[in-house]
Parts: structure tokens; C-alpha cells; sequence
């Protein structure tokens, strides 16, 4: 499995993969996906093995704080738990660093408690819980990791997208 940057080519794949891991409602548009991709600041890494994509993470910047947001990552369920999520993860924590950001945060559901571990495991700790979150009416927590050591307060905003990231 390899790491690279995202494609215009792999939009409708990256779209396919974001419908089979969550449900209407908290699963984005091709419309999102490609706004969010397309968004200035933004970064999208792509994962492949054996020729197929099988995960991507899409990344962007809070526009008046140094602070890192994961919009989304997803992996094709035959591949989770073999690596695929951690790396995408290091990529994006890593390009965090190198802006200079002081935290990256991401929302995930109330109810996935295997991602919640998942981050938990990664440095991430829970920020603030938001009601009726996702359309779908489920909560989501938003969590941060610190970046930058000596950096322990709470930021004064985290960012927040609409849904999700929930699938590793």
C-alpha cells in the first residue's frame, strides 16, 4: 500500500467509497466531496494497493487559526485494520506539522466508539460534543490533538464541518 496525491480521475471512486462506508446522511455528495477537495488549502492523499484505491483523507486549514482539520477518511472495508487508516492519518498529522499548525481536530459519532479509540490511541482527546450533529440527528464529539508541545489550553474554536470521520 502507497500514499499519493489525490487525482481529478479518482473523484467518482473516492465518491463510491464515502457511500459504502456511511449512510445517507452522513455520507457526502459528489458535489461535497469535490468542493472540499477543490477548497483552497486543502489536501487529499489517496491509498492504493494492487492497483485500486483503497482509502483516501481529505484535510483542510481553519481560515483564521493555525489549527489542521480532517474532513474525512475512508477505507474500503477490506482493508481496515491493515494500516491503511493510520497511515493516512500520519500523512495529514505530518503536513499539520509542517504548516505550523498547533492542533488538527476531526468530528466523529457519539456511537463509534471504535473510532473514538482509534484517535484516542493516535493522541486525540475529546473537545466538545455537538447535538444533532450529522443529518441523520447523531451527535458527534469533536477531537483535537496537540501539535505543538507546551500547547495544553483548549483553543478558542475548533472547526467544524458538517459530518463526519468516522470510517479508518
Amino acid at each position: 500500500m502507497h500514499l499519493r496525491s489525490f487525482r481529478p480521475a479518482d473523484l467518482q471512486t473516492l465518491y463510491e467509497i464515502d457511500q459504502a462506508c456511511f449512510p445517507p446522511g452522513v455520507s457526502y455528495s459528489r458535489e461535497e466531496i469535490a468542493r472540499f477537495i477543490a477548497k483552497q488549502g486543502s489536501r487529499t492523499w489517496v491509498a492504493e494497493a494492487e492497483d485500486e484505491i483503497v482509502g483516501f483523507l481529505t484535510a483542510d486549514r481553519h481560515p483564521t487559526m493555525l489549527l489542521g482539520h480532517v474532513i474525512t477518511v475512508d477505507v474500503v472495508e477490506g482493508w481496515r485494520r491493515r494500516g491503511v487508516g493510520s497511515a493516512l492519518m500520519d500523512a495529514a498529522e505530518e503536513w499539520a506539522r509542517q504548516e505550523g499548525f498547533v492542533a488538527i481536530s476531526l468530528e466523529t459519532g457519539e456511537n463509534n466508539l471504535a473510532a473514538q479509540a482509534f484517535y484516542e490511541a493516535r493522541g486525540y482527546s475529546r473537545y466538545e460534543k455537538l447535538e444533532r450533529y450529522y443529518a441523520n440527528g447523531e451527535a458527534a464529539w469533536i477531537m483535537v490533538k496537540w501539535l505543538k508541545e507546551g500547547h495544553s489550553a483548549q483553543p478558542r474554536a475548533a472547526p467544524r464541518s458538517r459530518k463526519r470521520t468516522d470510517k479508518r
